[in-house]
């Protein structure tokens, strides 16, 4: 189908007429805010931001300085960005936020939690005001941000407890390790399950069973450290990972855990049971977090042979 004489498809810009008032409105009709800053970082016009769901009116910034709006790092921070774009000519994109704390006037009446921007920053071929300038647009990803780390959390998570899944875990042993090696932090890794667990969900039934695996993982967050990584490894398995800990310290420490279990599942579902582990310490001779975590899993399967209901120490 071809453009009819009385109705030409214009592709060239040189066919493009707008008057000064239409380039107005179509600037101010920008669903994001365009900032035009200076390289002192002064606020010289402001277009776009029409979207009034994410942006209020900024006209007020215009002839302000960053360093005026801003606290000093965070207005240190924009300073520094303006200057890599200006200094490349080339797009420069930057992820950030702002609280109320970062603006002054607003450090008690700002927003509860940061607000996440995209910017995009350009190098203007002209000055503005004697200066150097480049125009940043700002578009909110706060919503974009929280999906995303929903999304992670999901799959780092376990679902029925809330602790960290096998994923994670073998993710935080490998950066932990990589840690020892470089700088020698001590660090344990607890293994534990619970011991006859499959006759829990025969007599029981597998929803009983769910439970004791919650009240376990509350156990673990409330009586250990917070520096400590938990992960439900699978099953009726969990794995604590205790970073700046020594075979001394994390000993009695999953001992004190193991007959908190136990205390707790009595206490709140008005049944017996008991928990066998097995606890390792990262070694100089280890070649990768592997060994320690397959370490922990053979002072487990110790503990069963020797009678369960107890910490063996690898």
């Amino acid at each position: 189908m071809t453009a009819s004489a009385s109705h030409p498809i214009r592709t060239r810009q040189e066919d493009l007429s707008f008057s000064r008032e239409q380039l107005y409105f179509i600037l101010a009709a920008l669903p994001d805010p365009a900032f035009i800053l200076t390289r002192s970082g002064r606020y010289a016009a402001i277009f776009g931001g029409s979207d009034h769901r994410y942006y209020h009116d900024g006209s007020s910034l215009i002839g302000q300085s960053i360093f005026d709006v801003l606290n000093l790092e965070k207005a240190r921070w924009f300073s520094t960005e303006i200057g890599k774009a200006l200094l490349s000519r080339q797009l420069h994109i930057v992820e950030y936020s702002l609280a109320g704390s970062d603006v002054k006037g607003l450090e008690t009446t700002g927003p509860d939690q940061p607000i996440w921007f995209e910017g995009r920053i350009q190098a203007l071929d002209f000055t503005v005001d004697g200066e150097d300038a480049v125009v940043w647009v700002a578009s909110n990803i706060t919503e974009k941000n929280a999906v995303e780390k929903q999304l992670r959390e999901m799959s780092e998570t376990d679902a029925l407890t809330g602790l960290f899944n096998r994923r994670r875990l073998l993710d935080a042993l490998h950066l932990q390790f990589d840690l020892f090696r470089r700088d020698h932090i001590p660090s344990c890794v607890l293994m534990f399950d619970i011991d006859n667990f499959k006759r829990v969900n025969d007599d029981l039934g597998h929803p009983m069973g769910d439970r004791f695996l919650t009240t376990i993982a509350e156990a673990c967050r409330t009586h250990l450290p917070v520096a400590n990584v938990l992960a439900r490894h699978g099953g009726d398995e969990f794995v604590v990972l205790m970073p700046a800990t020594r075979m001394e310290q994390g000993l009695p420490n999953a001992n004190r855990l193991r007959l908190r279990i136990t205390a707790e599942i009595g206490q709140a579902l008005g049944h017996r049971v008991t928990i066998s582990g097995g606890l390792s310490e990262f070694l100089l001779t280890d070649e990768s977090s592997d060994d320690i975590l397959k370490r922990a899993d053979d002072g487990l399967y110790r503990s069963k042979r020797g009678g369960r209901n107890r910490i063996s120490a690898m």
